[in-house]
């Protein structure tokens, strides 16, 4: 199934936080260096940051930038847990 370019870091991003490569409290890299990272605009970033607050796997704090909650939800339904892509 084909997903658009936001899902497809949203989804990165959530393996980078289930991983723990980014702990609980860990900050995100700022919404310009995730578009340069990932070679897209920053209103891609921005959705795909909407989406995992929308998913209560990260908050964003004004002037301050986004972070991993501290008790992450439970992976949905259908996903693999550990898979390697």
């Amino acid at each position: 199934m084909a997903q658009y370019e936001w899902q497809r870091i949203a989804h990165a991003i959530e393996e980078e936080i289930r991983s723990g490569r980014i702990p609980p409290g860990g900050a995100l890299s700022s919404i310009t260096r995730l578009a340069e990272t990932y070679g897209v605009a920053d209103r891609t970033i921005r959705r795909a940051l909407r989406d995992l607050r929308d998913r209560g796997l990260i908050e964003t704090l004004p002037h301050k930038g986004s972070f991993v909650v501290d008790v992450l939800p439970p992976a949905e339904a259908g996903e693999e847990d550990g898979a390697a892509d």
